[in-house]
């Protein structure tokens, strides 16, 4: 199983959303990088969903349904489908991702413009730690 971070802003598409849905076509991706990300994603692969825009924080986790297919005529651009698992039992803001030593190579603090990045067993596991403090 590979792990991974999608953002989203809440005011676009929320966790709330997402569960309303009971799931959701990850579609809109338009960056070379992330659309690789995509690709690679598996079923069965869990994914952080992070609020980006005013809230900043990792807020739940979703499961990959369905792998990589085309999103419009371009076919570098693709979708996933995703299905919301769980909320974490509390949101972990970027503050906190950014003072954990565990996370500091974090793909998604190196390049924080990335929309889709993957996410190491090790930081899995940190920001599970830290949504249950």
């Amino acid at each position: 199983m590979q792990y991974w971070l999608m953002k989203s802003e809440p005011e676009s598409y929320s966790w709330d959303d997402l569960v309303r849905d009971k799931g959701a076509e990850w579609d809109g991706v338009r960056n070379a990088a992330a659309a690789k990300h995509l690709k690679s994603m598996r079923v069965g692969d869990n994914a952080f969903l992070y609020h980006s825009g005013k809230q900043k924080a990792v807020i739940g986790i979703m499961e990959i349904a369905r792998t990589a297919q085309q999103d419009g005529p371009d076919p570098r651009w693709v979708s996933v489908a995703v299905i919301p698992l769980a909320p974490l039992p509390r949101p972990v803001p970027l503050g906190e991702i950014r003072a954990e030593p565990a996370l500091a190579g974090m793909a998604m603090l190196r390049q924080s413009r990335l929309s889709v990045s993957p996410v190491a067993p090790a930081e899995w596991e940190a920001i599970r730690a830290l949504a249950a403090r």
